[in-house]
């Protein structure tokens, strides 16, 4: 049974009922279980956790070093576009929205990573695109791998979602990674947030992950945006969906995110809840007890002290000197953000940070070599 068919057997009220239900002993017996099921899960995003914020911290710090040891993966952002066919009411990439729309050229694309190499020893690039198939599919996105592949020495991507046999032609042309968001789990409301486009498709975007993992891609990066749904119902179904798929694709490697929403360019979309800090932090204990292997990601959506704090504690992997617009590193000079960053320190002072918390910076993808 395929996850799109799964996902109807759950019923999204009666999760979030379990989970606001889970008392202390649940809480206490998820820290002390030597394997963590999706109701542990619940227990320990659930509000009855918030008083064990410290052992979580303690518990989520000591499974991160025996995975991952005291590293921490840097990776940058390269936007190729911000055309867009979708209209989801969160995004400053809208295609309502008049902002001048960009597709990087080739040269264009070489002058971004030659900038980005100026700024740092970066080996891992995660390329982003706003959903254009038609101008800007997996034609161009495969063309702009081969362009990079002499400069990176691992490439992720974060596109529209595409047919299983376009994951296997980028998997090929040198893809190490996939990343997605279904933002939100709730199919109900999913429509309120995605009006038009393909985006708008829930089956075909859920569908998506299956077809990554059909067509071999090495690495699969899950996520949800916070601010639409309950988060942690819909952190909850990332989980099943987790689990879901290292059964079906266990040789794949995984990863996780949940980034905040952040201010956008022509917008007045307010989100539905906000997360504190304190709640984020609980998130990310939650995921890394719940599992040791996974990458969890933490974008310069948040603040510099609050990235400062989590590495180590869960979060695996930060972005840094990050632009969030088409070109915005030599090219273009960020006119055309898809959000706000939070965290807009230099390459070299996240690295500073990193090493003087005792940690060592890692470059590129830890999982390459297994390739």
């Amino acid at each position: 049974m395929l996850f799109t068919e799964l996902i109807d057997t759950y019923d999204w009220d009666a999760i979030q009922s379990r989970i606001y239900a889970k008392t202390a002993g649940d809480v206490e017996r998820a820290l002390n279980s030597d394997r963590r099921s999706v109701e542990d899960f619940m227990a320990l995003v659930s509000p009855a956790a918030q008083a064990y914020l410290e052992p979580m911290a303690r518990l989520s710090r000591r499974y991160t070093q025996q995975r991952f040891g005291n590293t921490i993966q840097l990776y940058i952002p390269l936007y190729l576009t911000n055309s867009c066919m979708n209209h989801c009411v969160y995004c400053g990439f809208n295609h309502s929205n008049s902002i001048r729309r960009i597709i990087l050229t080739d040269e264009q694309i070489l002058r971004e990573a030659e900038a980005i190499k100026r700024m740092g020893d970066f080996q891992h690039i995660l390329l982003v695109t706003a959903e254009n198939p038609r101008d800007a599919g997996a034609g161009y996105i495969e063309n702009a791998i081969r362009l990079l592949k002499p400069y990176f020495a691992s490439i992720s991507m974060e596109v529209q979602p595409l047919k299983e046999a376009e994951y296997r032609q980028l998997s090929e042309a040198g893809l190490n990674a996939v990343y997605c968001y279904q933002e939100t789990y709730r199919k109900a409301t999913y429509g309120r947030y995605h009006p038009k486009g393909m985006k708008s498709k829930f089956d075909w975007r859920l569908d998506g992950f299956d077809r990554m993992g059909r067509a071999g891609v090495h690495k699969i990066g899950l996520g949800i945006l916070v601010g639409l749904e309950d988060w942690r119902t819909d952190a909850t179904l990332m989980a099943l969906h987790l689990r879901y798929l290292q059964k079906c694709y266990w040789q794949t490697k995984y990863s996780l995110s949940f980034p905040r929403m952040r201010p956008h360019e022509g917008g007045d979309f307010q989100p539905n809840v906000i997360m504190s800090d304190r709640e984020l932090a609980q998130l990310i204990f939650a995921c890394r007890i719940f599992d040791h292997d996974a990458e969890i990601a933490l974008s310069t959506r948040e603040s510099p002290t609050f990235r400062d704090n989590m590495a180590g504690l869960g979060v695996t992997s930060l972005s840094a000197g990050s632009k969030t617009d088409p070109g915005g590193y030599a090219v273009y000079r960020s006119e055309l953000e898809q959000f706000a960053i939070s965290d807009s320190r230099t390459p070299d002072e996240i690295l500073a940070s990193v090493r003087g918390q005792g940690y060592e910076a890692v470059w590129k993808d830890w999982d390459l070599r297994l390739q």
